[in-house]
């Protein structure tokens, strides 16, 4: 009896340690950059958020060992096809543009276009209503592509780096509008200095070719395997309702759009 019950044990040693040695770790990559309600970090540098977590309970669905790795946000597409990362995500919209490059999984959220300006000032998120302002994007993005084609003619852009750059600039009165995603633009009209300064002026028209059907997770285009176990947790996670559980926690509506 206590050989075999040493039989059995030393089987499940073996078990335990062939299946935590056959476990996939993937470098998840990110731009360490304030995007609230979808990344923040707290007074110790922990990243929190709405994507954060979704991020969470995907890889756990996938039984993937996920490791956030910061990466500048034009640097993100190079680092994944260099191997340095092995997805991207971090609300980066499916686009034709980058699928020439890298491809994606099915969208785990999609959200409206939006265009915020200064209290007082009545203006539509349109090239007449932009017509001899200064508009402000985020660099490398879908936004800088968008304003880059449809407002070039109307208003003088002006780039940055993080979008959090681009609302302090706007909240400082040196530029006159940012365009942005809806939901991070709503978070920072309700922040202290979004208040004080600025509101609403409408949503963008809708331009499917550059602001694409939604945000997925960035991969290598031979990274088949792990398209597939991806897409099946984020299925997974809508259909057990992980996915509403983590979003009610952020808003008050379904994020993951039509």
């Amino acid at each position: 009896m206590k050989t075999i019950a040493r039989l059995a044990a030393a089987a499940a040693l073996l078990a335990a340690t062939a299946g935590f040695a056959s476990a996939q770790t993937v470098k998840v990559g990110f731009s360490p950059e304030a995007y609230p309600p979808f990344w923040s970090a707290d007074a110790s540098g922990k990243w929190g958020g709405w994507e954060v977590e979704i991020i969470d309970a995907i890889c756990t669905e996938a039984k993937l060992t996920c490791e956030l790795t910061p990466i500048p946000w034009d640097g993100l597409i190079p680092a994944l096809t260099t191997k340095k990362i092995d997805a991207i995500m971090n609300s980066m919209s499916i686009t034709d543009e980058r699928k020439k490059t890298i491809d994606f999984t099915d969208k785990y959220y999609n959200t409206p276009t939006a265009v915020i300006g200064p209290k007082g000032e009545a203006f539509t998120a349109d090239p007449a209503g932009l017509k001899g302002k200064i508009i402000g994007v985020q660099v490398s993005t879908t936004h800088s592509a968008y304003v880059k084609k449809h407002f070039t003619e109307a208003a003088e852009i002006k780039e940055y780096q993080t979008q959090d750059e681009a609302n302090q600039d706007l909240a400082a009165g040196r530029i006159d509008a940012t365009q942005a995603d809806a939901i991070a633009l709503d978070a920072f009209l309700k922040s202290e200095a979004g208040m004080a300064c600025c509101d609403l002026k409408g949503n963008v028209a809708e331009d499917l070719e550059i602001l694409g059907p939604g945000v997925g997770a960035g991969l290598r285009k031979e990274d088949t395997e792990l398209k597939g176990k991806l897409n099946a947790a984020i299925k997974a996670i809508r259909d057990n309702g992980k996915y509403g559980e983590i979003t009610k926690k952020y808003f008050d509506f379904d994020v993951y759009g039509g």
